[in-house]
């Protein structure tokens, strides 16, 4: 099996890594480049037997199953480019959000589909978001979800859900961080403790909670109701959250889908669907 990668920036690299990490593909069964030749290059220094490549057409003849891993924008240029060298028995798989499978298998004469990776995959946990192209038979599907089993919990997902599935799963490891970090500064302000301190209670809890959902010991609720004694502290800190928090996250994913039409307003163009 030989995979190809075209785009080794934040989410092409995590990919290779991960699936080296996993042991799922080997180094020598990767085949990659990316418009910036240099950061290919690092990748191949670091793990030996990758075979980095000058440019897309080299991958496509030397791959079958391919992972574009660039900027929306820069897709249908890619695709029209590699035309002549691509064929039937490729499987070419996206990983951007707002250019959907339809778009994708549109403009190519084999199947697509769309694999939306997370940060926290590299750990080989968390959820990766597949969509299928008309095109993808069943050996494809399997053979994909099998592949991507090796690094997360891979779930089908509608092109309705893409936005709102992306944001659970990709974008909140971020937000989260975010919380997290307003929650640190919030008690180093208003007490004694040390942004040291803090850091470390709190990212040792996060750890641990992490592994309480792995080991599948509580949910969401029976985590807090366990945790959240009648007449204590942590009820007392959960009615403020309550009081306070009000539409936040409503407005966070009105936001994230807002960005979502408008990138697809930009990309569509491009397609003839």
């Amino acid at each position: 099996m030989t995979i190809g990668v075209i785009g080794t920036g934040n989410m092409g690299t995590l990919l290779i890594e991960s699936f080296i990490r996993s042991k799922a593909i080997q180094p020598s069964e990767f085949v990659i480049t990316n418009r910036t030749l240099s950061k290919a290059e690092s990748l191949g220094k670091k793990y030996e037997g990758i075979q980095v490549v000058p440019n897309a057409e080299s991958v496509f003849r030397e791959a079958k199953t391919i992972f574009i891993c660039v900027k929306p924008l820069s897709i249908y240029p890619l695709l029209k480019k590699v035309g002549d060298v691509t064929e039937q028995d490729h499987l070419v798989i996206s990983i951007t959000s707002p250019i959907s499978v339809e778009q994708l298998e549109s403009s190519l004469p084999c199947p697509a589909a769309r694999v939306i990776p997370s940060i926290v995959n590299q750990t080989l946990s968390g959820s990766t978001l597949l969509t299928f192209g008309n095109r993808c038979t069943e050996e494809i599907k399997t053979s994909l979800i099998q592949l991507f089993q090796s690094i997360s919990n891979p779930i089908e997902i509608d092109e309705e859900i893409t936005r709102v599935s992306s944001d659970l799963s990709s974008c909140g490891p971020a937000f989260l961080s975010y919380l997290f970090e307003r929650m640190i500064s919030a008690a180093v302000s208003t007490t004694e403790i040390t942004e040291e301190k803090a850091t470390q209670l709190l990212t040792d809890m996060v750890i641990g909670v992490g592994k309480l959902f792995e080991e599948k010991a509580y949910t969401l609720d029976t985590l807090k109701k366990k945790v959240m004694v009648k007449g204590g502290v942590t009820g007392v800190g959960i009615q403020i959250l309550e009081d306070e928090i009000g539409e936040v996250f409503e407005h966070l994913f009105e936001a994230t889908q807002m960005k979502f039409i408008e990138d697809h307003k930009k990309v569509d163009p491009q397609f003839s669907v």
